[in-house]
């Protein structure tokens, strides 16, 4: 038996193969996922333009990937962007509500927030109704 290694027998050339394989691999399957995603996302396509897209790409995988990259990849990029920003109005909507939703600590009345309240003091500093020290110490009352 031979006693070399059996890292010895597997040149450097081969090794660089294989990790190229396993990438190419790897990314064929994130861009299958990303697709079959964006398959069911789209608003433009209907039920049968659906089943038919994951038809092709499940059944001819190679080809109906390089296919729906050709024929609605730019969409892709389009409808990747509107989810986005979806989401960012959704997080900033929630980040609102949550903010002005939260009972103040010191229990302002009538169910105000202290956003509210100092808005109200900064809307009253701006328009030159309180000056900068009485903006700062009701704003010290406010936060305590």
């Amino acid at each position: 038996m031979d006693t070399k290694l059996l890292a010895l027998d597997y040149p450097v050339l081969n090794i660089f193969w294989t990790m190229l394989e396993l990438f190419l691999w790897v990314l064929w399957f994130f861009l299958l996922f990303k697709i079959i995603t964006d398959i069911f996302r789209s608003h433009d396509l209907g039920g049968w333009g659906k089943a038919g897209w994951l038809l092709v790409v499940i059944i001819l995988p190679l080809i109906g990937v390089l296919a729906y990259l050709i024929a609605r990849g730019a969409g892709m990029g389009k409808r990747d962007v509107e989810q986005a920003q979806q989401a960012e109005a959704a997080f900033k909507a929630y980040v609102r509500d949550a903010a002005a939703g939260t009972p103040p600590a010191g229990g302002a009345p009538g169910g105000r927030s202290h956003v509210d309240d100092l808005a109200r003091l900064a809307d009253l500093k701006d328009r030159g109704a309180i000056s900068d020290e009485e903006y700062q110490k009701a704003k010290d009352r406010l936060l305590v």
